[in-house]
């Protein structure tokens, strides 16, 4: 197995002083719901109460495609991948304009798209193949494809938080990418192919039966090793998710939080989750996907998700909208006054 450092939770001490700080403040107790426990997981993230202000949150999108699209598991060629990711590249993406609306910037990264197509020093600097294998009939990586991608994930978690990433957003695009997410979530979860398998890209019934016989095709290939994360992602996984789990897990492990996107980052974080026992604690959960892996996923984790805005688009834009709120609540514990700042009493009259 991929060793990662011990991950450190979160600062305990500093979660009950910004609860404390929280039921100062001018509003009853409580009276805010879940933003005051995110504002409570930033400052404990932070270990400082009250919380600075987010200044650098950084989005990254794993791009990879996956052999088992040739099975008709959706509704869209492969060939849009590397199309998408020059959109990234471009501006001009769904991520691109909600990450902007929420003050974060976007990298995008090649790990596994089907082209040999020349891109940026940047965006190509860490591939480690041209798509993963298809996971129905064969294995998705080698055991050395699988030990690039996960360290490729961990050195973008690192490059990203040693240039000041105070936030980070996993996001991901790929072609047939929600079969081998769905594929891990059923192993781990010991849940059948047909509870769990969705629509992605919107792909008919036909569609939909193609696609729960390659889950359920993969869920054969690794029946022996349901308990190895390492070869759960090497047998019926990808180079784009082996990478986003080594992205999670780095996350916690420099003490950076995170939000998860949808379904298949999600199906990433539960492996990142077994490499790095501890991690989620870094973690939340942006929103909630219409893909029903991605419920049984978060339930796995223990995560609440933020929003449920009815998206199942990727790239990170459920995490981007969450982003707002995260900021929503850390400006609650830091600017709001107290009430003895105020001079609101809630007991009989005393001077100010």
């Amino acid at each position: 197995m991929t060793d990662f450092s011990a991950v450190v939770a979160p600062d305990a001490e500093v979660a009950a002083a910004a609860r404390a700080r929280q039921d100062q403040l001018i509003k009853p107790a409580g009276s805010l719901g879940r933003l005051e426990d995110l504002s409570v997981w930033v400052a404990s993230c932070q270990g400082a109460c009250p919380p600075r202000p987010l200044k650098r949150a950084r989005v990254v999108v794993f791009a990879g495609d996956h052999g088992v699209a040739a099975a008709g598991v959706s509704a869209y060629p492969s060939d849009v991948t590397a199309q998408m990711v020059a959109n990234f590249d471009a501006g001009g993406a769904a991520i691109n304009v909600l990450a902007e609306v929420a003050g974060a910037s976007v990298r995008v990264v090649d790990i596994a798209v089907d082209t040999d197509e020349p891109q940026s020093p940047s965006i190509g600097a860490h591939k480690v193949r041209r798509s993963s294998g298809n996971i129905a009939v064969e294995d998705a990586l080698s055991p050395d494809e699988l030990t690039a991608a996960l360290e490729a994930g961990r050195r973008i978690a690192d490059d990203e938080v040693d240039a000041g990433a105070d936030l980070l957003i996993a996001g991901d695009m790929g072609i047939g990418n929600t079969t081998p997410a769905t594929a891990l979530v059923a192993a781990l979860t010991d849940t059948e192919p047909v509870v769990v398998v969705g629509r992605g890209t919107g792909v008919d019934d036909a569609g939909w039966a193609r696609k729960t016989a390659a889950v359920r095709d993969a869920l054969y290939r690794c029946r022996h090793s349901v308990t190895d994360p390492v070869a759960l992602l090497r047998i019926c996984g990808g180079a784009d998710l082996a990478a986003m789990a080594g992205f999670c897990a780095q996350a916690a492990v420099r003490r950076t939080p995170l939000l998860l996107d949808g379904l298949v980052v999600t199906a990433a974080a539960l492996l990142a989750e077994r490499l790095a026992p501890g991690a989620r604690q870094w973690w939340q959960a942006g929103h909630l996907s219409t893909e029903p892996a991605h419920a049984v996923a978060l339930s796995r984790l223990g995560l609440e998700p933020i929003v449920d805005m009815g998206m199942h688009l990727g790239e990170g834009t459920g995490a981007a909208i969450a982003l707002s709120i995260v900021r929503a609540a850390v400006a609650t514990l830091t600017s709001m006054a107290t009430f003895e700042e105020a001079c609101v009493v809630t007991r009989p009259r005393e001077e100010c």
